[in-house]
């Protein structure tokens, strides 16, 4: 198998600043849809007083997590917002108290088997911190019978420009990262671990071989520098050398892949019973003096974020996440995720020109898939849906590569998930 991959700058400018925890926002709005799956109903209304921790809202569905108040105050209404996804979500907005007065409810799980772990982490409100946002006891929930699990693997790449804050996961909060890889590999009874880091990230590669040293069983595996290295069936097999096909799920490789901000969250809560109420998340850009990771509630503004960025000028383009499969957010009080990752500000950032497409075949070249994105969005001006399934549109993650090497500036990547959604429809 043969692995399209593009070199990206880094811009890591944050890479070796502490993580900051930010003041108190004077207000948080905390969407009821954090993950990818149903969204919850909200379990508290105007006037209620909230605790720090305190489950606000919840759902019967299995895909779903549960969203908890990351401050303590005064709930003064319910909104609906446009999530970066594109999604409309219902939303609690809380006026802080200033106090972060602990929920009394809070208290570290009882955990003696996989089932009680499993009832843990959903709990707790954990999802992917990768980006994705898939919850992660739906992750660990497979049938270690049918498709049984040789191989963890942590995602430490963070291959996108100017996001640093894995990296500080890393080097602040190492030992949790190893205690959570082990409880997963405790209860989901995994015997082998590998934490996949990029090779231009030395010091957190000598950390995690410090921590894990004394575990024969977990191994930490330098990676090339290539975008996009931690995607998840590219990690697989640049870790394992396994391929996960179109229509499997890793476990079909023998494998499970969590981000390594995740499992430490996991071995946080385990010991404290704090639920995932907070998020790192790095603000950087082109017009940013001081890059730098912070530590924010769920819930804060962009607005609030703004205030505390170090821009030189008033940035006309905004974005949730990172330049490549990150999203722009234009309303102010869009509010951070447990999926955002990064607060990037740019100025002066002229929208290119489309020209027509030169057949060149530099975004067949890029695609880690090994698509044919030129023949797809054809396919898909065309609403030709039997030629996109023969196209395997499905196999595409959006990372933009095709996008990015176009020399004829073409938003191929969007049209590419244009056309997902056409096959399902």
């Amino acid at each position: 198998m043969i692995l399209n991959t593009v070199r990206l700058p880094h811009f890591d400018a944050s890479a070796d600043k502490k993580t900051v925890k930010l003041p108190l926002p004077k207000k948080v709005i905390i969407s009821l849809s954090q993950s990818i799956g149903a969204s919850c109903e909200p379990l508290v209304k105007k006037g209620d007083a909230v605790l720090t921790g305190q489950l606000i809202g919840d759902s019967d569905a299995f895909v779903s997590v549960p969203v908890h108040a990351s401050v303590s105050g005064t709930v003064t209404g319910e909104t609906e917002i446009l999530s970066v996804n594109g999604r409309l979500s219902r939303a609690v907005v809380i006026h802080t108290d200033s106090l972060q007065k602990i929920c009394e409810d809070l208290k570290p799980p009882v955990i003696n088997n996989k089932e009680s772990f499993l009832k843990a982490i959903r709990g707790s409100g954990s999802v992917g911190l990768g980006g994705a946002g898939f919850p992660t006891h739906v992750k660990l929930s497979f049938d270690s019978k049918k498709t049984p699990v040789d191989s963890l693997i942590i995602n430490g790449a963070e291959c996108e420009p100017y996001i640093t804050s894995d990296y500080r996961e890393i080097i602040e909060n190492s030992q949790n990262i190893a205690n959570g890889i082990k409880l997963v590999m405790k209860y989901l009874e995994i015997p082998t671990a590998i934490i996949g880091i990029e090779r231009d990230k030395p010091l957190a590669i000598e950390r995690m071989r410090e921590i894990v040293a004394n575990n024969p069983e977990i191994n930490v595996k330098p990676l090339s520098l290539r975008y996009p290295q931690g995607a998840e069936k590219i990690l697989i097999y640049k870790t394992t050398g396994r391929t996960v096909r179109e229509d499997e799920r890793p476990y079909s490789a023998g494998c499970l892949v969590l981000n390594i901000s995740t499992v430490a969250f996991i071995a946080e809560y385990v010991k404290t019973g704090i639920p995932m109420i907070k998020r790192r998340l790095t603000i950087d850009g082109d017009i940013v003096n001081k890059a730098v990771n912070v530590s924010v509630p769920i819930g804060t503004t962009l607005s609030e974020l703004l205030q505390s960025a170090d821009a030189r000028i008033i940035p006309d383009r905004v974005i949730f996440g990172g330049p490549m499969m990150g999203s722009c957010v234009y309303d102010p009080d869009t509010p951070v995720g447990k999926t955002t990752s990064a607060l990037l500000l740019f100025g002066n950032s002229k929208l290119k020109k489309e020209s027509a497409c030169i057949r060149c075949g530099k975004c067949i070249g890029s695609c880690s898939m090994n698509l044919s994105p030129v023949e797809i969005n054809k396919a898909y001006d065309a609403s030709n849906k039997p030629l996109l399934k023969k196209l395997r549109v499905g196999l595409c993650m959006n990372c933009g590569s095709c996008s990015y090497v176009c020399p004829a500036k073409r938003n191929i990547s969007e049209k590419n998930q244009l056309a997902k959604q056409l096959i399902k429809g």
